[in-house]
């Protein structure tokens, strides 16, 4: 009985998509008002719920994302994100993909390609991508936990091409670059003739996740056309982000 009114408070929450008073959930439990408050109360000490701002209102909290976004297959986050990306292949006229970070690794999960029948593209392929030389993984990696970094760091690094960085001194000022500018990008380092740009997707304090990004020819891709993408990638994260939570808390 007690777990199910503190679910029931939680998909009250969740529902409202809005902060709510612990008012607003008495009258929508029909639970007398001590009993309310001493569960909202239960419910923020185990970090399922969150308090914003000291106005008495409350949101899903950030362990109940979490707990949410692991459960959340590929299939579901392309469908949150896919619009998105597709939007942003579009305006760039290049090629625009999505990675996640779990176990460990960054994995390319999504690949959204430019419309224009004329334009040379590159698609990235999906699957896993080293954590050293691939600007999706570089963008997680740079706003990891210290402890992760190093892991990353102390690994045997494969050179892969004659731009691929291997060496600690590089990647620690790399990654500081990276957590600097707001993202990572890639010339050559994997194949020759081809380079990228990632930004990194946090979700609310959970930190990187996801990281979203534009691939092309080096033709194309010199550094300060990547650049400007990353400036743009960096916002569309947001949104990303954003569209990735809002699909959590509807199936809280």
């Amino acid at each position: 009985m007690h777990l199910e009114r503190l679910i029931n408070l939680l998909e009250i929450i969740a529902v409202a998509g809005r902060p709510v008073s612990v008012l607003e959930v008495q009258k929508a439990t029909g639970l007398p008002k001590p009993t309310c408050y001493r569960l909202v109360q239960t419910l923020v000490e185990r970090k399922l719920l969150d308090q914003p701002s000291d106005d008495g209102h409350y949101v899903v909290g950030e362990r109940l994302i979490r707990i949410a976004l692991l459960g959340k297959s590929d299939v579901d986050v392309r469908r949150c994100a896919a619009p998105l990306l597709k939007s942003a292949a579009t305006n760039f006229n290049e090629t625009v993909f999505l990675a996640r970070f779990r176990d460990s690794k960054v994995e390319i999960i999504h690949v959204e390609t430019p419309d224009d029948p004329g334009r040379a593209y590159i698609h990235p392929g999906l699957g896993e991508r080293p954590m050293h030389a691939c600007s999706c993984s570089k963008a997680i990696a740079a706003f990891a936990e210290p402890e992760f970094q190093e892991k990353i760091l102390s690994r045997s690094m494969k050179q892969y091409t004659e731009h691929t960085k291997i060496t600690e001194a590089e990647l620690r000022a790399e990654f500081k670059e990276i957590s600097e500018r707001g993202f990572a990008d890639c010339d050559q380092e994997i194949d020759l003739g081809i380079a990228s740009v990632a930004a990194p997707v946090s979700i609310g304090n959970i930190g990187a996740t996801f990281s979203v990004g534009a691939v092309g020819p080096i033709r194309r891709f010199e550094k300060n056309y990547r650049h400007e993408i990353g400036r743009k990638l960096t916002g569309l994260s947001d949104k990303i982000s954003g569209a990735i939570q809002l699909c959590n808390v509807a199936e809280v």
